[in-house]
């Protein structure tokens, strides 16, 4: 079977030598949606950014069978859009439009081509009357649809994404939940929102330390209270406390 997102011992650490993954494999069918959690600095946001070559590490990382290296970086990262926490790191450009065009400008697609995905991107994510407005003049919940409008314009296969309902209010994110529920391309979306990975993902990964310690369906593993305490996380199903 050719997965999606393949990761086989994957080891990384940064320049001051602290270790960020500690041999992770994990496989990810094409299609599948899955959620990744676990504490601060287990290593999630690193994960993310080996999946289209930002860092490289140790052990293998493939995207459809293709292996990640500097020879086939252009196309992996076609195939892979991955979308930052923070949509201010990935939105640079004076208008919406020009944002969401300069992927494909960059893939020396012709200028109708480029209308016409950034028309359709625009459009997946609600955002197509906002073509003409300035970016960094939206709010938090348009900025992160402008954001994924971003790389849904490469038309990539998977999706990557990283805290994506952190700072939005909750009418924002019921409405990003809807977006992420109908879009068909594979998807590994790290976060701390525990009730978005109850209502979206059937698959949850745990991370912790930089190393998988939990994989498998999602409702079994957040009614695992014992689970989940070892390594920082809450069940979206307990009741506040008073």
């Amino acid at each position: 079977m050719e997965y999606a997102i393949e990761l086989e011992n994957v080891r990384f650490a940064y320049h001051d030598g602290r270790p960020a993954l500690r041999g992770v494999s994990l496989r990810i069918a094409p299609g599948e949606k899955v959620a990744l959690v676990g504490p601060n600095g287990a290593g999630k946001s690193t994960l993310l950014l080996h999946l289209n070559g930002i860092l490289a590490g140790q052990g293998r990382v493939r995207i459809l069978g293709q292996e990640v290296n500097g020879a086939n970086l252009g196309w992996i990262r076609a195939q892979v859009g991955l979308v930052f926490q923070d949509p201010d790191d990935q939105l640079f450009s004076p208008t919406v439009f020009e944002d969401v065009a300069f992927g494909p400008l960059h893939m020396g697609l012709p200028e109708a081509e480029v209308r016409e995905r950034v028309a359709w991107a625009l459009a997946q994510v609600g955002m197509d009357a906002f073509a003409d407005r300035i970016s960094h003049h939206l709010s938090q919940g348009e900025k992160k649809r402008v954001a994924i409008a971003t790389v849904l314009a490469m038309k990539p296969e998977v999706l990557a994404l990283d805290e994506p309902t952190a700072g939005l209010d909750p009418r924002a994110r019921r409405g990003l939940l809807r977006l992420l529920a109908r879009l068909p391309q594979t998807m590994l979306v790290a976060t701390h929102d525990m009730r978005l990975v109850a209502e979206l993902f059937p698959r949850t990964v745990v991370l912790d330390a930089g190393q998988v310690v939990a994989d498998g369906p999602t409702g079994h593993l957040l009614t695992d209270e014992a689970l989940l305490e070892a390594h920082g996380l809450e069940s979206p199903y307990l009741s506040p406390l008073p």
